[in-house]
């Protein structure tokens, strides 16, 4: 007789930072197949770009849960969003950007929200710059996001103050 794996849960946070209002009901749907529970968002307008709506909310969940979420609205055109896993048992923390200019970012986060590159990710930086100064802060640049959170931050203040709702995956 083989062991059950207990399962470890986390936790996170779902920004939809702006999306054309046509693809509301559909990211409502995208998010409750993945976490097989109803989901009710609240919409506001999004300040920084006419004719889009904002919502975020956070949720509960088995580690891997965000990358799911994340992967769930991927490529659909005008959204931009953050899906934010915490760390659990076993796992770091992550975030997954997503901008439709950039396509997907996946970073990991410390305990205090800041980007780690791993070792190996590090070494494999220096190698690529073959000792230009450009192109080692290029590629550190990439693995960091820049070009993604540079994007995203008038998205993100725009929302400021925007009610959150926690969802939580069951079974």
């Amino acid at each position: 007789m083989s062991a059950v794996m207990p399962r470890v849960m986390t936790r996170g946070v779902v920004f939809i930072h702006s999306t054309p209002i046509a693809l509301c009901p559909h990211i409502a749907w995208a998010l409750e197949g993945v976490l097989d529970t109803r989901v009710s968002l609240d919409w506001v307008a999004q300040p920084a770009q006419t004719g889009t709506m904002r919502t975020e909310f956070a949720w509960t969940g088995e580690a891997g849960t965000g990358a799911t979420l994340a992967s769930a609205m991927r490529g659909w055109d005008g959204l931009r969003y953050e899906v934010v896993e915490e760390a659990s048992r076993g796992s770091d923390g992550v975030r997954w950007t997503h901008t439709p200019e950039l396509g997907l970012h996946t970073a990991r986060l410390s305990a205090n929200g800041d980007v780690v590159v791993n070792e190996d990710r590090l070494r494999s930086i220096v190698e690529a710059a073959g000792g230009s100064a450009a192109t080692l802060v290029a590629e550190l640049d990439r693995a960091l996001g820049t070009a993604w959170d540079a994007e995203l931050e008038h998205f993100r203040y725009a929302g400021e103050g925007a009610p959150v709702n926690w969802l939580h995956k069951v079974g």
